[in-house]
């Protein structure tokens, strides 16, 4: 289904336009959006980051703790072919391909703001089907309460997982309402190209008002839980990430601010900003009526 927010913006408006050229060349060329009735989704006047700028500067501890690790390390990673594990509370559990998953659906271009817990952020145009619309496919069961994700694990080509620098699969998770938004995102690309390895080949999940561990790359099981399951960074210190990470200026990480953010690009002069609530995705505020978020962080 189409986005349903308003278009501000057209492609050239907020593309370089080397990489505009090159994205009409590729589509008509037949390569990389395999779905008809691509939608276009801007979610304001946001100027996206380069493709060298998202690919090169990446947190993906499979391959290494420095951000240019996963540009270096990735490459080997396998991405064809791919099976996703459906399981748990849902009525058509079973191996997925990729295109059982999401062939029909609308690709859409989200281009989306995406803040890092360590107080960095860039501008991303994902391209992807909302993830509420693979859900409906998969069928939920009434008393699933959350869901769950988990990443792929390739031992013989992650360094970090032979090096055992968190524990792996790296997992997980929403709430069902949360996951069932329709800002909530499965991604398969990125200016119109297919997602590289450290971006989170071949899918990922894309959640812009939380912070960025939150979006967990190259899924291979999603998994409707009544429980809120365990994720990764909560394990390993529940007192700096919390279940629900939702970007929030007024709560600051133990060891730092969040009321400020660099924006990635321009070298040595990268822009310090402010940070907004919810980054600056204010229709998801209803999802939290009633909680406090000094608490449920």
């Amino acid at each position: 289904m189409a986005h349903r927010w308003t278009n501000t913006l057209t492609h050239a408006d907020v593309t370089p336009k080397a990489h505009w050229l090159n994205r009409r060349q590729i589509i008509a060329a037949g390569g990389v959006l395999p779905f008809a009735g691509m939608a276009k989704a801007e979610t304001g006047d946001l100027e996206p980051n380069s493709w060298d700028d998202i690919t090169s500067y990446n947190n993906y501890y499979e391959f290494g703790t420095g951000k240019s690790d996963p540009s270096k390390n990735a490459g080997d990673l396998v991405t064809s072919p791919w099976s996703i594990k459906v399981d748990g509370l849902v009525d058509n559990p079973g191996d997925y391909t990729i295109d059982d998953l999401i062939g029909g659906l609308t690709l859409e271009e989200r281009i989306y703001r995406f803040r890092c817990v360590e107080a960095w952020s860039m501008v991303v145009p994902w391209n992807g089907v909302e993830l509420a619309d693979v859900l409906a496919r998969v069928g939920v069961k009434p008393e699933a309460r959350y869901v769950a994700f988990e990443t792929v694990l390739q031992p013989e080509v992650m360094p970090g997982v032979r090096h055992r620098v968190i524990p792996f699969p790296y997992v997980e998770g929403l709430r069902l309402d949360e996951a069932n938004h329709p800002l909530a995102l499965l991604a398969t690309g990125i200016y119109g190209r297919p997602l590289a390895n450290q971006s989170g080949a071949p899918i990922r999940v894309v959640v812009p008002w939380k912070y960025g561990f939150k979006s967990i790359k190259a899924i291979v099981r999603i998994s409707l839980v009544a429980e809120m399951p365990p994720t990764t960074w909560n394990n390993l210190n529940s007192r700096e990430y919390g279940f629900y990470s939702n970007v929030n200026p007024q709560v600051s990480h133990p060891r730092w601010s969040q009321a400020t953010e660099r924006r990635i690009g321009g070298g040595l002069f990268a822009r310090q900003q402010d940070t907004l609530m919810f980054n600056g995705y204010d229709e998801v505020a209803s999802l939290y009526d009633g909680m406090d978020l000094r608490v449920n962080y």
